[in-house]
């Protein structure tokens, strides 16, 4: 049954897929989470450990927040690692090296990415597609990630 929720059933095609890209972005920042999580070592391994599992419990969260935001929208949200890898705008690198520091710097940079993908679509969802509910939702996720991008960094300092 689609949604009759005062949005042209366009828009919410046009939010829903735009959502899915997000989706996929959570999705893969979430697994090279989990990994640094796995992989980490060095002298401040069970510190980094700790801190990489409440990053990508973090990101479970908003995984299945943005997942549910576009059954909200009537759509069906992509939920295959292939429609995943399709969809997202960041990269699976591979480290030859399990130190903190090059896990943090990577997983910076794709929360800056995913950052300034959100800024870009905040104002579209509103404006062009008067979805003013998706656009106040990214914003919140913005929020979130540019937290959990502080944490990330101030590591760093």
């Amino acid at each position: 049954m689609q949604a009759n929720i005062g949005i042209k059933q366009e828009n919410l095609a046009a939010v829903s897929h735009s959502l899915g890209k997000i989706l996929a972005d959570e999705f893969l920042l979430y697994t090279k989470t989990r990994k640094a999580h796995w992989c980490v070592t060095g002298p401040d391994f069970h510190t980094k450990h700790l801190f990489f599992e409440s990053q990508y419990q973090q990101l479970e969260e908003i995984i299945d927040d943005v997942a549910e935001r576009i059954r909200t929208l009537g759509h069906y949200p992509p939920a295959t690692l292939k429609e995943f890898l399709a969809l997202t705008h960041l990269t699976e690198l591979s480290r030859e090296k399990n130190d903190a520091p090059g896990f943090i710097r990577e997983l910076l940079q794709d929360h800056e990415s995913i950052l300034i993908h959100l800024r870009e679509n905040i104002n579209g969802y509103a404006t062009a597609f008067h979805d003013a509910g998706s656009s106040d939702y990214i914003t919140g996720l913005m929020e979130t990630h540019e937290k959990m991008a502080w944490m990330l960094r101030a590591h760093l300092e």
